[in-house]
């Protein structure tokens, strides 16, 4: 996502999304009630994105694409899914064959366009399963795979929830781990401090701060501990405690491949720098962005960067081995960008292709911002995508 806007510039709502965003927050002031007039940050962004059946990414909405509130890899150019796939297909060579799960896949224009690639490579996967938690992009979804052919849908399946039994090849999580809840916090003096949620006399949302807890502190005394210069008292920023649970239920379905990680974000030392005060928070509406998740809830996206160093650390506890980690522009070379944008014949295309792997690898577009982590079990065979750039080290 790369989009940028002041709150004077944001679209207003239309009166259905006035009408949602209403519902939610009559539910959201509920819980704040409940909790004794301050909420803890991470159950507003909870309830903001995932409260059945009215958070973002539980409710029908346009979502991704031009016409939606932010523009991912996939959807700005198939020169990202073929990499992938190529990427997949190295995998599932090495381990024999196997399937693919894919946690949100949005649209569904990755999933086609990887197994068409996979397909064409020779190297289809057994299965190609979703995971996905909205309605509405499922049913997207749905209607993109029923264009593929039949022995390529007839691949695609849909998973309400983790399988049973672990699986052999490719997972895959595409802009996941920055949608899940985190905890702000801000450092004083006597200690850290959780911003949290509170009411106005108006009911208006506010943030309010209050001394943290055991677990929060906790967490915030460890990061602390790492980082290789002290930062200063009064500065904010974030950190996600979902990632660790969230790794080891996905280890727990891994039998033997890979897990790729596409997100933006940064090593522990550079996400917590003394110059990178306010954190990375960040909302997207209608192809704008900006820091204010208590506006248009239900309606706007609400994300923060990854974390990479919790990421690694979180795998090695659930025995996975951290295989690679690089920027997303040298996994695109690892995987054969350049080869795809000369394969077309006629200028025209070729012009079009340039100028979408210019958005997908120019640090100032996304390939610095976003990273590619790869973690396996039982896996030894290289990994294309990192051969360009080890940023291991940083870790």
């Amino acid at each position: 996502m790369s989009v940028s806007a002041s709150l004077t510039t944001l679209p207003p709502l239309s009166a259905e999304e006035a009408a949602h965003s209403a519902r939610l927050g009559e539910l959201i002031r509920s819980r704040i009630e409940l909790a004794g007039g301050w909420l803890e940050f991470e159950t507003f962004m909870e309830l903001a994105l995932y409260a059945p059946g009215m958070g973002y990414y539980s409710a029908g909405s346009a979502k991704l694409g031009r016409a939606g509130d932010f523009v991912t890899a996939p959807e700005l150019s198939d020169l990202f899914s073929h990499c992938v796939a190529r990427q997949c297909a190295e995998i599932l060579r090495a381990t024999g064959g196997g399937e693919i799960l894919e946690f949100g896949a949005g649209s569904g224009r990755m999933a086609v366009c990887i197994l068409e690639t996979l397909a064409a490579l020779g190297r289809p996967p057994e299965r190609y399963a979703i995971l996905e938690v909205s309605a509405e992009l499922r049913e997207r979804q749905r209607q993109r795979v029923a264009a593929l052919p039949a022995p390529l849908r007839q691949r695609v399946t849909w998973l309400e929830t983790l399988p049973s039994t672990p699986l052999r090849g490719v997972l895959l999580a595409n802009e996941v781990l920055d949608a899940l809840p985190c905890r702000p916090f801000v450092l004083r003096a006597a200690g850290a401090h959780a911003l949290g949620v509170a009411l106005t006399a108006q009911g208006a949302f506010v943030t309010r701060e209050r001394p943290a807890d055991a677990a929060l502190a906790a967490a915030c005394a460890q990061v602390l501990q790492g980082l290789p210069r002290p930062l200063p008292e009064d500065y904010r920023s974030e950190l996600c405690t979902r990632i660790e649970p969230w790794i080891a239920s996905v280890a727990d379905i891994l039998e033997r491949g890979v897990l790729l990680i596409f997100d933006y974000g940064l090593p522990r030392a550079h996400y917590y720098h003394p110059e990178r005060d306010g954190g990375t928070l960040r909302c997207h509406f209608k192809q704008r962005a900006h820091e204010d998740p208590l506006i248009n809830v239900g309606v706007q996206d609400i994300s923060a960067w990854v974390d990479f160093t919790r990421v690694a650390t979180a795998a090695h506890s659930a025995t996975l081995e951290v295989l690679g980690f690089a920027t997303q522009a040298a996994f695109l070379l690892g995987t054969g960008i350049e080869a795809l944008v000369a394969q077309p014949a006629d200028t025209v295309s070729r012009a079009r292709m340039a100028s979408e792997a210019r958005r997908l690898l120019l640090p100032g577009e996304m390939g610095e911002a976003f990273k590619v982590m790869a973690l396996g079990r039982r896996f030894d065979a290289a990994l294309s995508g990192f051969a360009h750039q080890d940023l291991l080290r940083l870790l």
